[in-house]
């Protein structure tokens, strides 16, 4: 087994991706939105409430630039690949329903020594606009076990490092026990979030939760907390998945807002009620 190199640096064919009013719905049900409070999040899990104009959540725009790269990766077990990174900036808000033409680039392999990082760059631009002005982009990587040790560059770092101090806000948000499959309805069907033995291949004694899933109930929280619940505000986000969650697990998100002047920004974590850091390295921008 062993990974393509050659698939660096070549840019996809542009892969159109539609979604409508009722997949957003979905995808703000599957991160969590109206859990525990039915009323409290109308905009984004609703679509006729009187007064109320829906809105999408801006962690959508990480499913509007899913794309294919345009060439397989090439041999390895499935059950190996976890997402590693994920960071998405919008350039404006999400529309309620809408088509995208997506590219998709791989940035570069790189040597973990246990595994491989394999990072990729998407592009979605609203299909009919004749600017090309992009929508959203995404940065993301998986690690894949056991394709590392190939004596290549162990890639970029980034410097990031906890506050010494007390979070600005923490917001804690329960997961169900059967998350993982509503979340798997807005297009991730990944048996490992559903298939105890495939779960078990991969070395989980039963199916995690999607990392993307994690993120969108991060999201939320930086959302609600940071932008007054105002898609319109929030700019970008990015995050290094740490360790995995199970459905069930209460997710416990803390901030720690930039304090220099006009920086709108912050840092966060997300853990799990015993201090397990499951989204590390976390950075959000805010209008």
């Amino acid at each position: 087994m062993s990974l393509d190199h050659s698939a660096i640096g070549v840019e996809s064919e542009p892969t159109e991706l539609s979604w409508t009013s009722t997949d957003a719905i979905l995808y703000a049900l599957g991160v969590g939105a109206g859990l525990g409070d039915p009323l409290q999040e109308l905009p984004f899990t609703t679509e006729n409430s009187q007064d109320v104009e829906q809105q999408v959540l801006p962690t959508f725009g990480v499913l509007a630039t899913r794309a294919r790269t345009g060439r397989r990766l090439g041999d390895f077990d499935p059950a190996m690949l976890v997402h590693a990174e994920q960071a998405f900036e919008l350039h404006r808000p999400l529309p309620v329903e809408g088509t995208v033409r997506v590219t998709s680039t791989v940035t570069g392999i790189y040597d973990k020594g246990s595994g491989a990082l394999v990072a990729t760059e998407s592009r979605a631009v609203e299909a009919g606009d004749s600017a090309a002005a992009p929508l959203v982009t995404s940065r993301s990587s998986v690690f894949i076990r056991g394709e590392g040790g190939f004596g290549g560059d162990r890639g970029p770092s980034s410097a990031w490092e906890r506050p010494d101090r007390p979070p600005d806000h923490r917001v804690s948000y329960p997961t169900r026990p059967e998350q993982a499959l509503l979340y798997r309805l807005s297009g991730d069907r990944n048996p490992l979030h559903s298939d105890p033995k495939f779960a078990a291949r991969a070395g989980f004694s039963r199916p995690i939760l999607h990392g993307l899933c994690t993120y969108g109930f991060t999201g939320r929280a930086l959302l609600h907390t940071l932008c007054g619940s105002d898609p319109a505000r929030f700019v970008s986000m990015e995050g290094r998945f740490s360790a995995p969650v199970l459905p069930g697990d209460t997710l416990v998100i803390s901030m720690w807002v930039d304090g220099t002047p006009a920086s709108n920004s912050a840092l966060f974590q997300t853990a799990t009620e015993d201090g397990t850091v499951v989204i590390d390295r976390g950075r959000v921008r805010f209008r």
